[in-house]
C-alpha cells in the first residue's frame, strides 16, 4: 500500500477515527478500538503516545487516568513493568479484558494497514521517531502541533523529522501559511478549528486558497465538550441528534478533505449515500 495524503484525498474523503472507535466494553487508545475503526472503514486512526518514566512508549491520553483507569495515578511517574499491568475501565467504571497498548507493538500491528496521526508526538519527538522509523512506517504518519512564537515545532521537524507529513493547528484564521511554503518539512495540511462558521479558516475562499497550494485542510466534528465547539457547532453530536446535513454535510460541503469523528462507520455510510465520500 502507498501512503500519500495528497494522492489518498484525491480518492475519498479523509476519515480519521479519533482514537479508535470505543463503545460499551471496549475503550479508546486500544488495540481493539483501533481494529474496530479499520472495520468501519476509517483511514486514519488517531493516537496518543505517552511515555513511563522508564522511557517506554505506550498508547494513553495523558492525566486521563481517574477517567480511564479508575485510579488516581500517573503513569508517566510509574515504570512500565507496573503500566503493563493495568487495563483500561469502561464507561460504568467496571474493569475491563483490555490492558494499555505497548507502541511498539501497536506499530507493527498497524504497519502497512492505514494512516496514523501521533498525538503528543511533541512530548517526546526524538524517542517517538526513533521507534517509527526502527519500524520502517515514516510514510504512515503525521504529526500535528500550534505553532509556537519560539519556532520549536518547526525546528524539531526540520533537525528530526522532515519527512514526517505534518499540519499546523490554526483556530479561526491562519496567517503563517507562507512561512511554512518555505520550511523544509512535509507540510501537507491544516488543521481549521473555528468556534464559527464565519471565521476565516471555515470560508469557502480560504479553502480554495489552500486548494490551490496542494494543501488539505482538515476539520474537527469531535467535541471534548459541547461548551468548546471545533468546527462551528457542526458536529457529531448535531450530526447525530439535529441532522447529518446540518453537521457532516456541511464540512463536506465547504471543501473539507479530512473529517475526525468518533463515529467513523456512520459517518462513511452517510458520505456515500449522499455522494459525498467519493472525489
Amino acid at each position: 500500500m502507498n501512503f500519500d495524503l495528497r494522492e489518498k484525498a484525491k480518492e475519498n474523503r479523509i476519515i480519521i477515527a479519533h482514537r479508535g472507535v470505543a463503545g460499551g466494553n471496549i475503550p479508546c487508545n486500544t488495540m481493539a478500538s483501533y481494529e474496530i475503526a479499520l472495520k468501519q472503514g476509517a483511514d486514519m486512526i488517531e493516537v496518543d503516545v505517552s511515555c513511563s518514566a522508564d522511557g517506554k512508549l505506550f498508547l494513553f491520553h495523558p492525566m486521563m487516568e481517574l477517567s480511564h483507569l479508575n485510579k488516581p495515578l500517573l503513569l508517566s511517574a510509574l515504570p512500565y513493568s507496573l503500566i503493563k499491568k493495568l487495563h483500561y475501565v469502561n464507561y460504568d467504571r467496571a474493569q475491563t479484558q483490555f490492558p494499555i497498548a505497548d507502541f511498539d507493538e501497536f506499530l507493527e500491528q498497524f504497519k502497512g494497514r492505514c494512516y496514523i496521526n501521533i498525538d503528543k508526538f511533541w512530548s517526546n519527538p526524538e524517542k517517538i521517531y526513533k521507534a517509527i522509523k526502527r519500524h520502517e512506517m515514516t510514510d504512515q504518519m503525521l504529526v500535528k502541533s500550534k505553532l509556537t512564537k519560539d519556532g520549536r515545532v518547526l525546528d524539531v521537524l526540520e533537525n528530526l523529522a522532515p519527512e514526517i507529513a505534518f499540519m499546523p493547528i490554526v483556530n479561526d484564521t491562519y496567517a503563517q501559511h507562507e512561512q511554512l511554503k518555505k520550511k523544509n518539512i512535509n507540510y501537507v495540511g491544516v488543521e481549521c478549528c473555528f468556534k464559527k462558521d464565519t471565521a476565516e479558516v471555515a470560508s469557502e475562499e480560504f479553502i480554495e486558497k489552500m486548494h490551490r497550494d496542494d494543501i488539505l485542510v482538515w476539520a474537527n466534528s469531535i467535541l471534548f465538550s459541547y461548551k468548546v465547539q471545533l468546527a462551528g457547532g457542526h458536529s457529531d453530536d448535531t450530526s447525530l441528534t439535529e441532522g447529518e446535513e446540518k453537521g457532516w454535510g456541511w464540512l463536506a460541503d465547504r471543501g473539507y478533505d479530512m473529517i475526525q469523528t468518533d463515529w467513523p462507520g456512520m459517518l462513511i455510510d452517510y458520505l456515500k449515500k449522499t455522494d459525498r465520500y467519493y472525489r
